[in-house]
């Protein structure tokens, strides 16, 4: 993987980058064992109280390696937030932090088991997306999280069919949870063969990219140990990025990225998010709204195709548009408009009043969503725009389409995962990939960096988030904070429109 970014912004001390890999080692391998000990197993109660975990036969054991695993591998990280000493250490290194997860059981959630029945349902001619796993008759119900078992499942079709084709070809619970890893990492290693060609695109060090996206904490204990199907969807939206981004505007390049964009969409939905940004990547030459028209409509066709022929094959229609609503029964203070939510909650209490809040909030917060979509998009499409009648008109827009597009997709990601109904740490890997190979300064990094670093610490090895303990603390902090950026955000608006 040579480039011409192998020399870094700051000299990376050899000493530093040794023990930053092998302290994340010893990190990952600790979480390994922690995960044996007490880890998301078939067989383990779901746990209803920190005391409870550590009373537990393992329990002292399992928070130990959590503890001690967590605070290694997030420091690792963090301490090479601006970049590895070159691209190929970053990979070797994450490479080899991922090695000890690859035989860990299932960590930081049970959701793969939920994947597992969802599959079974499938293959028994049951939609998922009609009755929960419990009523289909799942034989492996019991390992399933009690929220989700009576829960319509909010995947998209393809990654349905890739799960019943995983409990058909694994024999078993255990067979399909392997395949299940082994497709995850398959979607992580795609990811990782299109990082250098969309940082080389916008100019980003792939050293920097590939260490922030692929070293994550995130990615070995949830993408890998906890065989998420957003390694698959990611894989998949990188992929077609990078064929928009290398052939923008030719019509066979625009169907393989529509199919591309449409499998992720058909695996989770918060892809959907990426597809106007990618139209404005495919558009060639001068941005006009024919041209917009012309090569945009090229790549939606691809993608309305490519999920109406997976709804058709898997028999499953459009049915699972409709489990997307049941996505936000859980209620947490890590989703920003439910905290905010919480607190008005327990200040109407303390006035004599029950609000509920949290639904009107959460509403109020997708028509957010909504608006500021639209808005990232209108900015890139007049940025591109402006450059048709400059000087080296085609030079500039060739340099400008990649970094508009990529960035605007990366907000749009951290946008819909802050404003969604709920948040899980997982859901950080998304913009968290996409500004690592689209955000040039290594300043400007820390804003979406460490706020995956502190999601790295949120889940337990057995699929407990520490938000279900610190509900009240958590919700007043996250609401302080969701101010404090509204106050600052108000004050830059007004200090510009003063300058101007």
């Amino acid at each position: 993987m040579s480039e011409p970014d192998a020399v870094p912004d700051g000299p990376v001390r050899p000493v530093a980058a040794a023990l930053a890999r092998y302290a994340g080692l010893a990190g990952a391998v600790l979480l390994t064992v922690g995960g044996w000990l007490g880890g998301a197993l078939p067989d383990a109660p779901v746990t209803t109280s920190l005391g409870g975990l550590w009373r537990a036969p393992h329990g002292p054991g399992v928070l130990g390696c959590w503890l001690a695993g967590t605070v290694l591998l997030v420091g690792a990280w963090w301490s090479l937030r601006w970049g590895a000493p070159s691209a190929r250490w970053a990979y070797l290194t994450a490479g080899l932090w991922l090695l000890p997860l690859l035989g860990a059981p299932p960590l930081g959630s049970r959701d793969v088991y939920s994947y597992v029945c969802q599959g079974w349902s499938w293959t028994q001619g049951v939609s998922p997306y009609q009755v929960g796993v419990a009523a289909a008759g799942c034989p492996w119900t019991d390992t399933v999280s009690p929220i989700w078992r009576d829960t319509p499942a909010p995947y998209g079709p393809f990654f349905v069919l890739l799960a019943g084709l995983a409990v058909l070809a694994g024999g078993g619970l255990a067979g399909a949870i392997v395949l299940l890893r082994v497709i995850a990492v398959a979607g992580l290693l795609l990811a990782a063969l299109c990082l250098p060609g969309l940082a080389r695109a916008v100019g980003v060090p792939t050293r920097r990219a590939a260490w922030l996206a692929l070293a994550c904490p995130l990615v070995g204990v949830h993408l890998v140990a906890g065989a998420h199907n957003d390694a698959v969807g990611l894989g998949l939206v990188l992929f077609g990025l990078l064929v928009l981004v290398r052939k923008p505007g030719k019509p066979r390049a625009l169907v393989v990225a529509g199919v591309s964009l449409g499998l992720a969409v058909a695996v989770k939905a918060v892809a959907v998010v990426v597809l106007p940004f990618a139209v404005l990547a495919a558009v060639l030459g001068r941005y006009t709204w024919r041209a917009l028209l012309r090569d945009g409509g090229w790549l939606a066709g691809a993608v309305l195709a490519t999920l109406l022929v997976v709804s058709l094959v898997t028999g499953l229609r459009l049915g699972w548009v409709e489990g997307l609503a049941h996505s936000g029964d859980s209620q947490q203070w890590t989703s920003p408009p439910t905290a905010v939510g919480f607190v008005v909650d327990y200040a109407g209490v303390l006035l004599g009043r029950e609000p509920h809040a949290v639904p009107v909030l959460r509403v109020a917060a997708l028509v957010l969503l909504v608006v500021l979509l639209v808005a990232l998009w209108w900015r890139g499409w007049t940025a591109l725009r402006g450059l048709n009648d400059v000087r080296q008109r085609v030079v500039r827009i060739a340099a400008a389409r990649p970094r508009v597009a990529l960035v605007g997709a990366g907000l749009a990601l951290a946008a819909t995962v802050l404003l969604a109904p709920v948040f899980h740490p997982w859901y950080a890997i998304w913009p968290l990939a996409l500004l690592a190979v689209a955000t040039r300064s290594p300043a400007r990094t820390v804003w979406f960096v460490a706020p995956s670093a502190v999601a790295s610490v949120l889940a337990l090895p057995d699929g407990t988030n520490l938000a279900r303990f610190t509900k009240a603390p958590g919700a007043i902090l996250m609401t302080a904070l969701v101010v404090a950026v509204a106050v600052g955000a108000a004050l830059r608006a007004a200090g510009s429109r003063r300058a101007t």
